[in-house]
């Protein structure tokens, strides 16, 4: 073999192993891979049962419902509604009217069972993909039911 071959076939096994290493870690990511969905969304396009995903938006006015531990309410992007459970405990800044995404998956009844519930941190931030459902919705800026009596 001459000095450029040799080079090629190095070039060659260097992009080859390369390859055979993305592929690998693609595959290892495959399952812990959570897509955002907004109510909308999954209103337009139903989630598989049992699929790990996040949902987001506003707590539904006069949804919530604790029970010791459990909680459940609604999660709307103020066209559509999610019903979702959640078994823990919820943060602090968890309440009716406010931004929230939950992690977890649909049962076969329907419900979003969640395994973790986050919420805004302050009275200005919404999370990211929760203010971009909104917007796509039409709905950022209106008035959220319930609220000053609207």
């Amino acid at each position: 073999m001459t000095p450029k071959q040799i080079r090629l076939a190095a070039i060659g096994g260097g992009l080859a192993f390369l390859a055979l290493a993305a592929g690998i870690a693609l595959t290892a990511l495959e399952d812990n891979i959570v897509f955002f969905r907004s109510p909308s969304e999954l209103a337009a396009k139903p989630a598989v049962i049992g699929e790990a995903m996040r949902i987001g938006g506003l707590v539904r006015e006069g949804s919530v419902q604790r029970d010791g531990l459990r909680a459940d309410f609604a999660v709307t992007d103020l066209a559509h509604d999610i019903n979702v459970s959640y078994e823990g405990m919820l943060p602090d800044l968890f309440r009716e009217g406010q931004g929230v995404v939950a992690e977890g998956r649909f049962d076969a009844s329907g419900r979003f069972i969640a395994d973790t519930v986050l919420a805004k941190h302050d009275e200005t931030y919404m999370p990211p993909e929760v203010a971009e459902a909104l917007e796509k919705s039409g709905k950022l800026n209106a008035p959220h039911p319930g609220k000053d009596g609207r």
